[in-house]
């Protein structure tokens, strides 16, 4: 019985070890793979650097053309090449923008804010042609008549766009043709000869990245709705990194101190108690690479809170557990008591936390649900265990040889 005590506790913490292996450094076996729970988890923008856009539209909007805004805002982000980009609706009128790793955040609100709105006016005042009439756009290298390569954006006109265009400039050859965007007069190039088939250059641009931005705002086409910015944060590619090094330090040592605290007060359920903690990690982290959480400093809090919780829980019972030995009660006895005993006030303590942290999740927004989605888990993964996997542990072990004085126990 005792042999089969201590080999059942063996067999957890050698099950803990392996999947916290597989867990955090992934396995490979043939065609079947299992990628580090780190690969599926996303760092917050405060955490790696970028831009937070919460734009909201004027007036009354249909859901579909927030759709077809959201759609648009993809592209011309899609088309910065950045990764893991997060854009979705916030409520019935707001989009949520994320975007990492970007170096001028200024060009980027500015890039995404534009409505792209290009007509081709002639030197009459009469508009020509617009976006609508356009089907590509292309920002490319094109040689000058003096052997220069300059940037320029090329313009492929549907039929209709071509049959104008080709009037157009047949009417105003030696004249000037506007290209204007957004009211803007971005370039005015004199018409050489008339272009029948469709195919057009704007030139004038400084350098490749104006060509590229405005052929990707042609090519995107006009928002739908009128946005208005009402929030808007950036950090630094250097802030981010330091951040995440900070958090990571300051967690390490508040995880080591309370370890060793629960070792020096309650001995032997203590050790059992960090042994459940280091489970407890693990679960939490399995559970965020599952949900695919953006992990940022307001959630590392409120994983870091949770941790407290469940050291609480087990700090909880094992005082009830040292109040049964000294009242004179077996080992056993005071075990289930405790656990017992305290199973209440654990299980409340937990819910009332899990009510405000279910409010905060489904009434706030942005780092708001992040913290409250990783203290759901947290709590949730304590409350599993402080109760569970501690009893499982203390019980395997509580009929061997050296577990027989209360001391052990702290009492």
């Amino acid at each position: 019985m005792k042999s089969r005590g201590l080999a059942k506790f063996l067999s957890v913490i050698v099950l803990a070890i392996i999947v916290a292996y597989v867990a955090f450094y992934g396995v490979n076996a043939g065609n079947y793979s299992i990628k580090p729970v780190q690969d599926s988890i996303r760092l917050g923008l405060d955490l790696r650097g970028g831009v937070y856009v919460l734009e909201q539209a004027q007036g009354n909007v249909s859901q579909d053309a927030m759709t077809r805004a959201i759609s648009i805002i993809r592209n011309r982000v899609d088309a910065l090449g950045v990764s893991q980009p997060l854009i979705v609706q916030q409520g019935s009128n707001r989009i949520r923008i994320e975007i990492p790793g970007v170096n001028d955040p200024d060009q980027v609100i500015s890039y995404l804010g534009q409505t792209a709105q290009l007509k081709f006016v002639g030197p009459d005042g009469k508009v020509i042609l617009t976006g609508a009439d356009v089907k590509d756009s292309k920002a490319v290298y094109q040689t000058t008549q003096t052997g220069v390569q300059e940037p320029v954006v090329t313009l492929d006109l549907n039929s209709k766009g071509a049959k104008a265009f080709a009037d157009a400039t047949a009417k105003f050859v030696g004249k000037q043709i506007a290209i204007v965007l957004d009211d803007k007069t971005i370039s005015a190039p004199v018409v050489q000869e008339q272009i029948p088939d469709g195919k057009a250059v704007i030139n004038g641009m400084k350098d490749f990245d104006e060509a590229k931005n405005l052929a990707n705002l042609i090519r995107g086409g006009a928002l739908p709705v009128t946005l208005k910015q009402v929030e808007y944060s950036s950090v630094g590619a250097t802030l981010g990194p330091s951040a995440l090094k900070a958090s990571e330090e300051a967690g390490m040592y508040g995880l080591l101190i309370v370890l060793l605290f629960m070792i020096a007060f309650y001995r032997l359920p203590g050790l059992i108690a960090d042994i459940a903690l280091g489970i407890y990690i693990v679960i939490n982290f399995i559970v965020y690479a599952l949900l695919h959480v953006t992990l940022d400093l307001p959630g590392i809090a409120g994983m870091l809170l949770s941790i407290g919780m469940a050291v609480d829980a087990n700090i909880i019972i094992f005082e009830r557990m040292k109040e049964e030995m000294r009242a004179g009660k077996s080992i056993r006895a005071s075990l289930d008591a405790g656990f017992r005993k305290a199973f209440v006030a654990v299980f409340d303590s937990n819910i009332t936390t899990l009510i405000a942290a279910f409010v905060l999740f489904f009434m706030g927004a942005g780092t708001v649900k992040g913290f409250a989605l990783t203290l759901i888990i947290g709590v949730i993964s304590s409350m599993f265990t402080a109760i569970t996997v501690s009893r499982f542990l203390l019980k395997s072990i509580v009929e061997t040889e050296f577990t027989k004085n209360i001391r052990v126990y702290g009492a």
